[in-house]
């Protein structure tokens, strides 16, 4: 039992150590438009500009 208890730290502390990584690199900004998609959806990479026409009800 004591083996697997020292597997289990020894596991959680890599999980800690890529969840750290994975953090720094997506905070980078130079590097997170690689790595995430919501930039696409956000349209933010688009370089075009639409009109756009507001109407407001007036009931």
């Amino acid at each position: 039992m004591k083996r697997f208890e020292s597997f289990l730290i020894k596991l959680v502390f890599v999980q800690l150590i890529f969840l750290v990584l994975a953090q720094l690199l997506l905070t980078n900004q130079d590097i997170s438009p690689y790595l995430s998609k919501v930039i696409h959806y956000e349209g933010v990479t688009k370089d075009t500009y639409s009109k756009i026409l507001e109407t407001f009800d007036q009931q």
